[in-house]
Parts: structure tokens; C-alpha cells; sequence
């Protein structure tokens, strides 16, 4: 039987596992959506963003339902569209 102390690095290890194939996932989707950009093809341009926006929605309802998991923002120095307009 595992110790608390091990069974609580165990589940660290797995999460820490699945963020990482969550974010190659997106990532792919990302390289995607640039060459298809790049490329001039509208129809599977918006559909690849159509499947990334979806994706990462699942991704959070999951992570949120998860109470191990704890969803910050990413702080950017960029500032976000909206702020720029006012």
C-alpha cells in the first residue's frame, strides 16, 4: 500500500503527464492553424480553430470540475485587444 506522501506524488506525476499531452495537443493545433493560414485555405483554417476552441473547452470543464487542479491566468506583458480600445 502507498503512503500518503507517495500516493499524492503519484497523482502529481500523472497530472503533471496530462498537461504536458494537453498542451503538445494544443501546440499541434497551433502549428496548424498557422500553416493552413499561411496557405490561403479558409474552410479547414476555420475548422482546425473550430476543434481547438472545443478541445480546450472540454479541457476546462474537466479541469474544473477537478479540485487538484487550480486554473490561473497566464500573465502576459502583452496587453489584451479590449484594453487598448478604451
Amino acid at each position: 500500500m502507498l503512503s500518503k506522501y507517495e500516493n499524492k506524488n503519484q497523482n502529481k506525476s500523472e497530472l503533471e503527464k496530462n498537461v504536458m499531452f494537453v498542451t503538445t495537443i494544443y501546440d499541434t493545433f497551433e502549428a496548424l492553424e498557422e500553416t493552413l493560414g499561411k496557405l490561403k485555405l479558409e474552410r479547414p483554417l476555420f475548422l482546425t480553430y473550430i476543434a481547438k476552441m472545443a478541445f480546450a473547452d472540454e479541457v476546462f470543464k474537466l479541469a474544473e470540475d477537478d479540485k487538484e487542479i487550480h486554473l490561473r491566468p497566464k500573465k502576459t506583458k502583452e496587453k489584451s485587444p479590449i484594453q487598448t480600445l478604451h
